[in-house]
C-alpha cells in the first residue's frame, strides 16, 4: 500500500488514470513484480553512483506501463527526490492551451500549460523543495528574493502564466544544478516521466506565422523532456527518465514504432529491422530515440499472478479458492498474465 503522502503527492500529479482499476479498493495498492524490483536497484545505483536512466516503455495494452511509472515516482518521493510527471501527453498537442514564440528561434512557448505545470510540481515536492533555495542569480523579468525557497519560486511562475515559462526554465537549471555544501543548496536526484509519449512524436494542432503545423518537438516543453531523455541535458545529481507508451487512444506513429523495434533490437544484439521506404516517416521521431534504451514490459510470471489473485481474494474481490487450476486458467486467459487483462478475468467479471 501506499502512504497518505505519497498518494496526496501522486494526486497532485495526476499519475492515478481511471484505467488501473484503483477503484476496485479503498486505498491504492500496487504489485511488486520483477520490474518493480528492477527499479529499486536502478535507483539504488542512482543514489551511490549520481547515474542517469533513460528509457522508453512500452509493451501491450494493460500490461502495467503508467503503473510501473507511478511505482516509480511512488519510490522517488520516500527518497525525498523530485518528481515531475505529464499525465497525458496529448494535452500539450491539442492547440487547447496558449502559445507563443520564445527567445529561442523556431520554439513555441506554452504559458497557461507551464503555470499549471509548475503548480503541480510545487505541490507535490512541497516537502521537499520548501528546504531548498535559489543558488545563483537569475535573468528574469521580475525582482525575486535572492534566497527564496524552490517551492515559493515555482508558486510564483504556477499564479501567473506571463511569467511561467521564464520561472520554469530557471527552476530545472536549479534543480539540474551540481549539488553544494551550505544550507537549502543540496539537489536531490530528478524523476521526469510523461504518459503516451506516441501523441508528441508527430504534428501539433498549433500554427506557425505561415499557418502551417508546428511539430510537438517544436514545442518547449517537449523539446526540454526529450533533450532530457536523449541525454543532450544531463542530470548531474542522477535521476530517471521515462516516456510511457500507450495501449490504449493511441496514434499510429510509424517511425516511433520503427525506432522502439530498432533500440530493441540493438539491445538484444539482434538484426535491426528495416525502414519500409513506402511508408512516410517523420525522421525527428526517430532521431530523438537515438541511443534511448527502450523497455519492454510482458506479462506478470505465474507466481506474480497468484500473488495478485491471492489478494483479490484475501480483499473479498475474488469468491473462488486460489489453487494452482485457477492460477494457471486465468494466466492463460490473460494473455500469459497480461494484468489488465486477468484483472478483468477475476475482480471485474460479471456473470
Amino acid at each position: 500500500g501506499l502512504s497518505n503522502e505519497v498518494i496526496d503527492a501522486l494526486r497532485a500529479t495526476e499519475a492515478f488514470k481511471p484505467t488501473q482499476g484503483w477503484s476496485l479498493f479503498r486505498r491504492p495498492a500496487t504489485l511488486v513484480r520483477k520490474e518493480t524490483a528492477e527499479l529499486a536497484r536502478l535507483m539504488q545505483e542512482i543514489e551511490a553512483n549520481k547515474t542517469s536512466v533513460r528509457r522508453v516503455i512500452y509493451g501491450e495494452r494493460g500490461s502495467g506501463k503508467s503503473v510501473l511509472a507511478l511505482q516509480a515516482k511512488a519510490m522517488a518521493l520516500l527518497k525525498g527526490w523530485i518528481v515531475v510527471h505529464i499525465p497525458e501527453a496529448k494535452e500539450l498537442i491539442l492547440g487547447n492551451s496558449s502559445y507563443a514564440p520564445s527567445n529561442e528561434p523556431g520554439i513555441y512557448n506554452q504559458p497557461h500549460f507551464t503555470a499549471a505545470l509548475l503548480g503541480q510540481i510545487a505541490k507535490a515536492n512541497h516537502t521537499v523543495l520548501s528546504k531548498l533555495r535559489l543558488s545563483r542569480k537569475h535573468e528574469l523579468s521580475i525582482p525575486v528574493q535572492s534566497n527564496i525557497s524552490l517551492d515559493r519560486f515555482a508558486m510564483m511562475g504556477a499564479q501567473d502564466p506571463e511569467i511561467a515559462c521564464e520561472i520554469y526554465n530557471a527552476l530545472w537549471s536549479e534543480l539540474t544544478a551540481p549539488s553544494k555544501d551550505g544550507e537549502g543548496l543540496s539537489r536531490p536526484p530528478v524523476v521526469f516521466t510523461i504518459d503516451s509519449v506516441a501523441h508528441i512524436m508527430r504534428d501539433s494542432a498549433y500554427m506557425n506565422a505561415d499557418v502551417q503545423p508546428i511539430h510537438a518537438h517544436d514545442l518547449a516543453i517537449v523539446k526540454h523532456f526529450f533533450n532530457l531523455l536523449s541525454g543532450k541535458q544531463t542530470l548531474p545529481n542522477g535521476g530517471m527518465i521515462f516516456a510511457a507508451d500507450s495501449g490504449s487512444n493511441r496514434p499510429s506513429i510509424p517511425g516511433f514504432d520503427h525506432a522502439v523495434a530498432r533500440n530493441a533490437a540493438l539491445a538484444q544484439k539482434k538484426e535491426v529491422p528495416q525502414w519500409d521506404p513506402w511508408v512516410k516517416v517523420d525522421q525527428r521521431s526517430i532521431d530523438v530515440l537515438n541511443g534511448v534504451d527502450v523497455w519492454q514490459i510482458k506479462g506478470l510470471s505465474r507466481e506474480e499472478a497468484r500473488s495478485i489473485m491471492e489478494y483479490y481474494a484475501k480483499s473479498g474481490m475474488l469468491r473462488q479458492t486460489v489453487n494452482e487450476n485457477l492460477v494457471a486458467e486465468k494466466w492463460t486467459l490473460s494473455g500469459g498474465g497480461i494484468v489488465g487483462e486477468l484483472e478483468k478475468g477475476t475482480v471485474k467479471t460479471r456473470i
